[in-house]
């Protein structure tokens, strides 16, 4: 290969990668709730069947909404939520709860930051990771611990789309 033809190639090579960075480098945190979790996944955490996720109107994607179908025990989750926040709501809200203004606790090994905000028999968990934060809510009476792990086991698939997006 001559040395202008291994110029040209070294030159688109080294385009391509810049556009690619580029590319990495300015993607935009989702606005698609419901593109974050399939309903065989929310199925699978709640352990009953939902159907496919739901906008509260068609032009706001920030919140999802998972219904279960079929028949639902008085111990079963019933609505299952996922809304999309910005990091600095995130943050607001777990200092509310540092400070004792708001009822909840950390949460470890989610995310790069996470806690549970929880009033009565309901409880949420907000997620941060990186400059995408997002509240995970199982609505339904059950055990808080059960509602918890629920939470739990679906914001680590958010987490992991988020890791892969």
């Amino acid at each position: 290969m001559d040395a202008k033809l291994s110029h040209r190639v070294a030159t688109v090579a080294l385009c391509i990668a810049a556009a690619a960075v580029a590319a990495v480098a300015q993607a935009a945190p989702p606005d698609d709730a419901c593109a974050l979790l399939a309903p065989a996944q929310v199925s699978a955490a709640a352990g009953i069947a939902f159907g496919p996720g739901t906008y509260v109107t068609p032009t706001f994607k920030a919140t999802c909404t998972w219904t279960a179908t079929g028949a639902v025990k008085q111990q079963d989750a019933k609505i299952i939520t996922l809304m999309l926040e910005g990091a600095d709501a995130f943050q607001a809200g777990k200092q509310k709860v540092q400070s004792g203004t708001l009822p909840g606790a950390s949460a470890s090994g989610i995310g790069d930051d996470a806690y549970f905000v929880g009033m009565g028999n309901l409880a949420s968990l907000f997620v941060r990771k990186g400059n995408v934060a997002f509240k995970m809510t199982v609505y339904g009476q059950m055990p808080l611990e059960k509602m918890q792990a629920m939470e739990n086991a679906l914001a680590q698939q958010v987490v992991a789309q988020l890791g892969s997006s």
